[in-house]
């Protein structure tokens, strides 16, 4: 069974059309070979600070700056995106091929390498690169899967930026709003 991941549901709606993946289920399409399923955007997030150690739980200028090991993924703890995250690790683990079909970009590619990162894809997985979906731009796609080796400096550039804003943005926002915040007191 192949089945593709897209980054929303109406895109998996087009691209199962084209691939005769017409029976709807819950959380993904088949028809044929095919099973077609989707994110919503981001179903994956880097981990929050309390996640590494409980130290950084509290805000204190002590814990600063806040850079652990190796950084980690986890699945956003919405009800729905969970339910949709279960769906795709079930169809992945019967998979004999995987096609990412997210968005052709650096956040399109690390949004859907985390999602089939954190599922534990173990099959080859290759890549729908397109900037339309028109149904002749599809086909055109899927005639020509790219193997996913060949956007790894993508998904490298895109991590590269989401650990950078995540040390910025927590260590920063931290450390001012300890040292320059004024405290408020209720009257």
């Amino acid at each position: 069974m192949i089945v593709c991941i897209t980054e929303k549901p109406s895109v998996a709606k087009d691209i199962a059309a084209i691939l005769g993946a017409n029976t709807r289920r819950d959380g993904y399409f088949e028809g044929g070979d095919y099973r077609v399923t989707w994110t919503f955007g981001h179903l994956c997030t880097l981990k929050e600070p309390a996640d590494y150690t409980p130290l950084w739980k509290k805000w204190s200028l002590g814990s600063l700056p806040m850079l652990p090991p190796k950084f980690g993924i986890k699945i956003i703890p919405e009800k729905g995106i969970e339910h949709q995250f279960r769906v795709i690790e079930s169809l992945v683990g019967q998979a004999t091929e995987v096609i990412n079909c997210g968005d052709a970009g650096q956040e399109g590619e690390l949004i859907q390498r985390w999602v089939m990162q954190k599922a534990g894809v173990k099959c080859p997985v290759r890549r729908l690169w397109i900037s339309s979906l028109t149904d002749e731009s599809i086909r055109r796609g899927f005639a020509d899967l790219k193997p996913e080796a060949d956007f790894n400096n993508l998904y490298h550039a895109g991590l590269s930026r989401a650990v950078g804003d995540w040390i910025l943005g927590m260590n920063a926002t931290r450390l001012y709003t300890l040292k320059y915040s004024t405290p408020r007191y209720e009257q």
